[in-house]
């Protein structure tokens, strides 16, 4: 099924129900009509079935509309991510090639200096402020009939091209159909538990799919999309009471920036999900303390296939990424890189896991990368290069990533155990543990950190390393051999971290101890 077709058949059977909250409300009959007259606009500038446009938004209901009208005139939305800088800007246009640039007043400064490093693109412009030679695309808009588009949209067509910021390497262009990304949202309702006419908070970005997908679904089952243009704890939770939020699908990050608030419980939410980056089970306790939820969900998926695995119950099974979800066959085979997806390992081995491309919610390959298609799907399923290990009860962990593992002194070991123990130092605010060069070991197990606030670098280093000696638990194999205070944690835009930055060198440090301070020689 098509999207533009979704919403307009949740428009009839829900015409006046509430669709965009926030303080620009609209209904879904209105929000039909919008739509229909923005891809009127968008085919004035002459954006047609199969073109991709490139929409480098902040976020909100502009975005959010521009997407949907979009898939009602068949074209390929291609969203951006409004953090990259002028050299990615101009790699991505150059790849996805577009008929046309949208651009809003947060963005239009960066988008003019990176078209200055390509062929040129139509511009056109959302807000005040029009760029010369651009167009001011609501004011176009406002001209336009709000019938219906006369468009043949099937659900094979390419609804969408999202660019994976990853963690190494330049973005990689992932289309995805309008099936794929319609199977996409049903196994998001069903896996969340998520009811009809559901409010929702739209705050995570739409150039990720998780932004996508709490859109989708929220437009599916006709519920309400309070759209968040960028995050902001104290705001969020104004909207999240105000709006009578009972679904919330976010990071890792943004969870503890809401807990740090002390006034999340207050707020009557009652279904979590979380996906993009691991939970510590020291968060995972924090929420069910303060919110004592009827669903909290671990989702464990990508851009190019949705959804892997989808752990149900986070409050039993804290960290747990599950089992495969309803459209989606999963295998653990063997870590080496070149392993095929029929060398599975034992039970409780090990394993990188393999995910069918069978799966309707699948890509089918990387816009013109064959490097990155022949890297990472072989024989028909895809490795994202995740490692797990199923339980007894046939439930999967994720260990870390074959790109992480630290060979320290000949060992393999893997920084997520580490992590999770060091999480719960009260002088630590956020832990990532990667392997440094070092002549003796090959790779030293390092700790960078953010040290809790109130607490000073020098003294939270102390404090960690202490921690480290007596009370994590960890055997000396694991124990960090220096620790840093860092002011922050490197992280792409939906929380993953990037250690590369780490290895490279590229932090300024707080303060440091020794191994011989940390006691964590072999």
């Amino acid at each position: 099924m098509d999207l533009g077709t979704v919403l307009s058949w949740t428009a009839e059977r829900y015409p006046a129900r509430r669709a965009v909250g926030g303080e620009l409300s609209m209904t879904y009959a209105e929000w039909d009509a919008h739509t229909n007259r923005l891809a009127r606009a968008l085919a004035a500038l002459g954006v047609g079935h199969g073109d991709r446009v490139v929409f480098l938004l902040a976020g909100g209901e502009p975005m959010a509309s521009l997407h949907l009208a979009a898939q009602k005139l068949g074209a390929v939305s291609v969203p951006l991510s409004f953090r990259f800088g002028v050299d990615e800007l101009a790699y991505c246009l150059s790849d996805a090639a577009p008929t046309l640039l949208v651009t809003d007043e947060s963005t239009v400064e960066a988008a003019c200096q990176a078209l200055e490093r390509t062929e040129p693109v139509p511009h056109a412009h959302v807000g005040d402020g029009v760029p010369p030679g651009g167009a001011a695309l609501l004011d176009l808009a406002a001209d336009q009939t709000e019938n219906a588009l006369d468009v043949q949209v099937r659900d094979s067509d390419t609804s969408v091209m999202l660019y994976t910021s990853g963690t190494t390497g330049k973005p990689k262009g992932v289309p995805r159909t309008h099936s794929a990304e319609f199977h996409a949202s049903l196994a998001h309702l069903h896996q969340s538990r998520s009811a009809p006419f559901e409010t929702t908070l739209g705050v995570m970005p739409m150039f990720h799919t998780m932004g996508l997908r709490t859109l989708l679904s929220s437009v599916v089952s006709a519920g309400t999309w309070v759209p968040q243009v960028r995050f902001d704890a104290e705001r969020s939770l104004e909207l999240i009471t105000r709006e009578r939020v009972s679904a919330l699908y976010l990071v890792p990050t943004i969870y503890w920036s809401l807990l740090g608030t002390g006034r999340l419980g207050e707020t009557g939410v009652r279904k979590l999900a979380y996906a993009g980056a691991a939970m510590t089970p020291a968060l995972a306790e924090a929420l069910v303390d303060a919110l004592e939820p009827e669903v909290f969900v671990n989702h464990f998926g990508s851009t190019e296939i949705y959804t892997f695995t989808v752990g149900p119950d986070v409050a039993a099974k804290p960290g747990c990424a599950g089992r495969p979800g309803v459209f989606t066959r999963v295998r653990l085979v063997d870590p080496h890189p070149q392993a095929g997806p029929d060398a599975l390992v034992g039970a409780g081995e090990q394993g990188q896991i393999a995910i069918s491309m069978e799966s309707p919610e699948a890509f089918s390959g990387y816009w013109n990368r064959p490097d990155a298609d022949a890297k990472s799907i072989r024989d028909g399923w895809y490795f994202p290069g995740d490692l797990a290990v199923a339980d007894e009860d046939g439930d999967l962990w994720v260990s870390g990533r074959v790109d992480d593992m630290i060979n320290s002194g000949g060992e393999n070991i893997y920084p997520d155990e580490i992590e999770n123990a060091l999480i719960r130092c009260p002088e630590v605010a956020d832990v990532v543990v990667v392997g440094m060069p070092d002549d003796r070991w090959g790779q030293a197990v390092t700790a960078f950190f953010v040290p809790a606030v109130g607490r000073t670098p020098d003294t939270a280093a102390a404090a960690l390393s202490e921690y480290i000696r007596s009370g994590s638990g960890l055997p000396r194999l694991k124990r960090p051999k220096r620790v840093v205070a860092v002011a922050e944690i490197p992280k792409s835009a939906v929380g993953k971290i990037l250690r590369r930055e780490l290895v490279d060198g590229r932090f300024s440090p707080l303060a440091e101890l020794s191994p011989a301070s940390t006691g964590s020689r072999k």
